[in-house]
C-alpha cells in the first residue's frame, strides 16, 4: 500500500459541527453520499452546512470498485416522504444551492427517475430562490428525459475514469454510453458537468483524451480529483497525484474549451458546487441567477 503524502491529508473538521449536520439529517431520514461514500471534505462541508442528498436510499446494485456505497440487492421501496424531506432539509439549512444525486437502482422500473423529478420538484415548489444540481446515473431514453423534464438547474453524470480503466473501475457502466447521457442532456439545453478521478492507473494523455471527449460532448464543467481508497476491500490507489500534475489538467481542460474545470487532490463533483459555475465565457454566477425574480 502507497503512503498517503502530506499534500493528500485532510483534517477532519470540528465533531460538534459534524453530529449536528447529521443530527438534521436522520431527523428525517435522509442519506448523503457525503457519509456513504466516506468524502475527505465531510467535516468542511457539514460545518458550512450543506450536503449532497442521496435519495433512493443507501444500498446500489452495481459494484463499481472504488465505491464505499453499500451494495446488494436494496430492500426498501422508493421512500414517498423522501423527496419533501429533501426539500426541507435544504430550506431548514438555508441553501441556495442544493445537489440531489443518488445509489444507482436497477432493480426499478425506472431507475429512480421518477423519484429524481419528484424531488427537483418539491424543493424548487418549497423554495423560491433555489438552484437544483442533480448526479445521475447513466439514464438514458425516457429516464432521462424524466429527469429532464423536472428542470434541473444543472445535470451532472460523472465518467469517473477513462475507458481502459472501466472493466475494473465500473464493471456495470460503459464509456461510450455516458458520454451519451451527458450529449442528450447538453442536447435539451441544461448546463452539464461530469468528473473523473485521478491516480488509478490513467496516464496524462489518457486523462487529457477524456477532457477532450466531454468538450466535444458540450460539458460545461468538468471535476478532477485524487482518488483514496475508501477500505482495504477496494480498488488500491495507484499512484498520488502530484498537486502540479492536477493543475496541468486544469490548464489543458480550460485551454481546449471547457469553460470550467475545478482540478485538485480533494476536489469531488459535489465539492463546493454551489461556486463552480462562474461568471465567465458566457456563464453567469448560479448565486446571482438563484437571486433573480423567476429563476
Amino acid at each position: 500500500m502507497k503512503r498517503l503524502p502530506s499534500w493528500a491529508k485532510k483534517p477532519l473538521g470540528h465533531p460538534a459541527n459534524i453530529h449536528g449536520m447529521k443530527a438534521i439529517l436522520r431527523k428525517r431520514n435522509l442519506h448523503t453520499v457525503c457519509e456513504s461514500a466516506r468524502c475527505p471534505n465531510i467535516g468542511e462541508c457539514f460545518s458550512k452546512p450543506t450536503a449532497a442528498f442521496m435519495i433512493l436510499g443507501d444500498v446500489c446494485t452495481r459494484r463499481c470498485g472504488f465505491c464505499s456505497v453499500n451494495k446488494s440487492a436494496p430492500a426498501l421501496d422508493v421512500a414517498p416522504h423522501e423527496p419533501q424531506n429533501v426539500a426541507l432539509t435544504a430550506k431548514e439549512l438555508g441553501l441556495c444551492h442544493v445537489v440531489v444525486t443518488s445509489v444507482t437502482r436497477d432493480d426499478l422500473a425506472d431507475g429512480g427517475a421518477g423519484q429524481f423529478a419528484l424531488t427537483i420538484k418539491a424543493i424548487k415548489d418549497n423554495i423560491s430562490a433555489i438552484l437544483v444540481e442533480v448526479l445521475t446515473p447513466d439514464y438514458t431514453g425516457i429516464r432521462l428525459k424524466t429527469v429532464l423534464n423536472a428542470g434541473p438547474d444543472i445535470f451532472n453524470h460523472n465518467l469517473e475514469t477513462v475507458p481502459s480503466l472501466y472493466r475494473t473501475v465500473r464493471p456495470q457502466a460503459d464509456y461510450l454510453r455516458s458520454l451519451d447521457v451527458l450529449n442528450s442532456a447538453k442536447e435539451s439545453g441544461v448546463l452539464t458537468k461530469s468528473g473523473i478521478m485521478a491516480g488509478l492507473g490513467e496516464t496524462k494523455e489518457e486523462v487529457r483524451a477524456v477532457l477532450r471527449d466531454l468538450y466535444a460532448v458540450g460539458c460545461d464543467a468538468v471535476t478532477i480529483g485524487q482518488y483514496l481508497q475508501p477500505t482495504r476491500g477496494h480498488l488500491e490507489v495507484q499512484e498520488y497525484v502530484e498537486p502540479d500534475v492536477f493543475k496541468e489538467y486544469e490548464a489543458y481542460g480550460r485551454s481546449i474549451g471547457i469553460k470550467q474545470v475545478y482540478s485538485g487532490t480533494f476536489v469531488r463533483s459535489s465539492y463546493n458546487a454551489e461556486s463552480l459555475f462562474l461568471e465567465k465565457d458566457g456563464m453567469i454566477s448560479l448565486k446571482e441567477r438563484a437571486k433573480s425574480p423567476g429563476k
